[in-house]
C-alpha cells in the first residue's frame, strides 16, 4: 500500500496551478471543466479542483498537514530550492530527517507542502527494527552545492517524481491508527507524542498522522478548501477486495465505483483505495 496521487478543493484553480508547476515544478498531465491533474511524467501526484464558494478550512480541525512530493535524487532537491527561490517563493522550514531531507513550504491557499529525498537505505539509522526519524537542521549550504548549471530545469521535476507520503491532522492518534493499521493493513513504524508514522515494505513512512490541530479536533466542514481526499494504491484487485470485506466486516461506509473505494477516516479525512501494479523495487 503506496500513495497515489491527492486531490485538493482550490478557490482559485489559475493560480494555484501555476503554482504547483513554476515553484513545485509539477507539469499538467489533464484537466477538465474545473480541475487538473499535475505530476511528472504521466505520474499524477496533485489534483486541484475549483470550489470557488467553499469555505476555508477553520483553524484547529482535522485534514491536511502536507503532502510530500519525493524527488529521485539529492541533487533534483537543490534544483527545487532552486527553483523555488527563482520563483520568488520562500520555504517556512527544512530539516535533516535521518532517512531524508526536507524543505517545506506552503501553497498561496496555506496547503502544506514538504519536498524530500530519500537516503539510500543502507543509510538508514534503526532502533528497535525500525527506521529512526528525527527532525535535525538541514545543511542547506551544502545542499545547494549539489548544483549544476542547468538543474533547475524549465521543464520541471524530473521522471521518477511522486507524491511520496501524505501527513495528516486528526483528532484522536488512537482512532486513527486503529483505522489505518488495523483496517487498512499499513504497519506502525514510529510513534511519537503526539504523531504516529505508518507505512508498508519498510519504508519510514508513506503517512503521517499528528494531533498537532488539537485532541479531539473536529473536521472541516463538508467541502471545504484544502484536502479533498487522498489515494492509497494496492497491489491488485484481490488485496482491494479483502480490505474491502474487512472495512465492511468492521462496520465502516464505503462506497465502491469504478476507481476503488472511497470512505472517511474517524477523523473525516477522505481516502480512495484503488487497485494498482505492484511498485519497481528500489533503494
Amino acid at each position: 500500500m503506496r500513495p497515489g496521487a491527492i486531490s485538493l478543493n482550490v478557490a482559485d484553480l489559475d493560480r494555484q496551478r501555476a503554482f504547483y508547476e513554476e515553484t513545485i515544478g509539477l507539469r499538467e498531465l489533464d484537466s477538465s471543466d474545473g480541475a487538473v491533474r499535475l505530476g511528472a511524467a504521466g505520474t499524477p501526484v496533485v489534483e486541484l479542483v475549483e470550489a470557488r464558494s467553499a469555505s476555508p478550512r477553520p483553524p484547529r480541525t482535522s485534514g491536511l498537514f502536507h503532502l510530500a512530493v519525493l524527488v529521485p535524487s539529492r541533487r533534483d532537491l537543490a534544483a527545487s530550492l532552486c527553483r523555488a527561490a527563482r520563483s520568488g517563493w520562500s520555504f517556512v522550514g527544512a530539516a535533516d530527517h535521518f532517512v531524508s531531507e526536507a524543505l517545506y513550504l506552503d501553497d498561496p491557499e496555506g496547503n502544506g507542502i514538504e519536498i524530500y529525498r530519500d537516503r539510500p537505505r543502507e543509510e538508514w539509522r534503526y532502533r528497535d527494527g525500525a527506521p529512526e526519524i528525527a527532525t535535525l537542521p538541514l545543511d542547506v549550504q551544502g545542499l545547494a552545492g549539489e548544483l549544476r548549471e542547468g538543474d533547475a530545469r524549465e521543464d520541471g521535476v524530473p521522471d521518477g517524481t511522486k507524491l511520496g507520503h501524505v501527513h495528516l491532522n486528526v483528532g484522536d492518534l488512537g482512532d486513527a491508527g486503529a483505522f489505518y493499521h488495523g483496517m487498512l493493513g499499513l504497519d506502525k513504524v514510529r510513534e511519537y507524542p503526539g504523531v504516529l508514522f505508518l507505512s508498508s515494505s519498510g519504508y519510514h513512512h508513506h503517512l503521517g498522522l499528528n494531533t498537532w490541530a488539537g485532541e479531539g479536533a473536529p473536521p472541516p466542514p463538508e467541502g471545504a478548501l484544502g484536502l479533498r481526499r487522498f489515494e492509497l494504491v494496492v497491489d491488485g484487485e484481490e488485496e482491494l477486495d479483502e480490505i474491502e470485506r474487512r472495512l465492511r466486516q468492521g462496520g465502516a461506509e464505503v462506497e465502491r465505483d469504478g476507481r476503488g473505494l472511497e470512505l472517511a477516516d474517524p477523523s473525516g479525512n477522505r481516502v480512495l483505495l484503488r487497485a494498482g501494479r505492484p511498485p519497481v523495487a528500489s533503494g
